[in-house]
């Protein structure tokens, strides 16, 4: 068979589905393909080949994708297209795409495939937070069924979280796709693959959509976050499935407007808000939704944490439709977070955690503790809502249960539980 459902009845059609259907055809010699079907004399389209691109996946094609991306940008032409097509590979080294460009929306339709460097001696001089960036770049859209590969593993076998007793071990390591000061712009319909770090960092965007993503990064591979969304304003997140070595999605401060649906999160460390405040910054993070979510063998499911030294506020938050399975800490708020874990002393100072909405949750933990809010002894959490909650142990005959502390609200038919401090 060469279509299979995919998996836990959450996103019913997802991009894992549509690579099974090309493959499919093409090996029966249907000849699927997935390309744009742009031609090339098209006076909008800008094919990466036409610029001095290879494909063969061992020359540096990186001076081609600057000069596309440059006719495009300065093209006076209303919808320009680069295009990197199918079939091929394609060798980028670290660059960065500027903008603004001529026109109001630009595209880059990615079919083929975009690796890294092998070797973090490329990143000698350069920027090794970053792979590939985009900055000031309005109305961009990214598309076309083709594959990041940022080919981390080097990188995490010198990371200092995991080998610190190396000489030269590195804290930073490339962030996979960088958008900084963009807006009204989306990716969609796309796979990344083993970024040495985080994949993709959203950050100072406004009006950003992701569509369609298949992250995959081992859930050994350190601080490889699918998503870090950070400064940014009406973010949409859907029909996405996440499987890497820390947070699936991880909500950083100055955020509101957020929708998170339908995403398939493990292995991983979860859905994040935070960690907030980490150096005693006045927080605000507000309007965050998420929805029918799926978590598989994850280290947290529903985080929200915060700094002890931190101020200000994460308020309006659903989580709404969620299910987890074989999760180690499923629906968790930690306001008392400092750098030496467990051996946190008590501070005048947090951050406001209020109205937040936990509803329509079920599941199985790996824990003893399947609900824990630990909340700030001197700025309580406040406005809970816990509604129609079921999460049993993942261990059989074993028996969960809720620990909170300072969190003020109502439940309504919650197992583990009653809880909160009622009003």
């Amino acid at each position: 068979m060469c279509l299979q459902g995919a998996g836990f009845g959450v996103i019913l059609f997802t991009l894992a589905s549509i690579f099974s259907v090309i493959a499919c055809a093409n090996s029966s010699g249907i000849g699927i393909g997935i390309g744009i079907g742009f031609e090339d004399e098209d006076e909008d389209v800008f094919n990466v080949m036409d610029y001095g691109a290879t494909g063969d996946g061992l020359t540096d094609d990186s001076q081609a994708f600057l000069e596309a991306w440059e006719a495009a940008c300065n093209a006076l032409v209303e919808f320009p297209k680069i295009y990197v097509p199918e079939e091929s590979t394609f060798l980028v080294n670290p660059i960065s795409f500027y903008g603004p460009c001529n026109s109001p929306t630009i595209n880059f339709k990615i079919s083929g495939t975009i690796i890294a460097p092998e070797s973090p001696d490329v990143w000698n001089g350069r920027d090794a937070s970053q792979w590939l960036g985009f900055e000031h770049v309005d109305g961009l859209k990214i598309d076309g069924y083709g594959v990041f590969d940022g080919r981390g593993q080097p990188w995490w076998d010198q990371s200092c979280r995991y080998h610190p007793q190396l000489k030269q071990c590195t804290k930073t390591a490339p962030t996979a796709l960088k958008f900084l000061w963009c807006k009204e712009s989306s990716v969609r319909n796309m796979k990344l693959m083993n970024s040495a770090q985080t994949h993709i960092l959203v950050k100072d965007c406004n009006n950003f959509k992701i569509e369609n993503l298949m992250i995959n990064s081992p859930g050994n591979s350190p601080n490889t976050d699918g998503i870090h969304i950070q400064a940014s304003h009406s973010v949409t997140i859907t029909n996405s499935q996440i499987a890497c070595g820390d947070d699936c999605i991880s909500i950083g401060d100055y955020i509101s407007n957020v929708q998170i649906a339908n995403v398939v999160c493990g292995p991983g460390h979860g859905i994040s808000i935070g960690s907030l405040g980490k150096g005693g910054n006045y927080v605000q993070v507000e309007n965050i939704r998420v929805t029918d979510a799926f978590f598989n063998g994850t280290t947290n499911g529903a985080r929200i944490k915060t700094w002890q030294v931190g101020r200000g506020y994460v308020r309006n938050v659903v989580f709404e439709n969620l299910k987890f399975n074989n999760v180690k800490n499923p629906i968790i708020i930690d306001q008392n977070y400092c750098f030496v874990r467990d051996a946190c002393k008590e501070e005048e100072t947090g951050v406001q955690v209020s109205s937040v909405v936990y509803k329509e949750i079920s599941g199985t933990s790996t824990t003893d503790i399947a609900i824990n809010l630990n909340c700030s002894n001197a700025v309580p959490c406040f406005g809970i809502s816990m509604q129609s909650i079921n999460i049993d142990s993942a261990k059989s005959g074993k028996q969960v249960t809720a620990h909170c502390n300072n969190a003020h609200g109502r439940e309504v038919g919650v197992f583990p539980g009653p809880c909160l401090q009622h009003y």
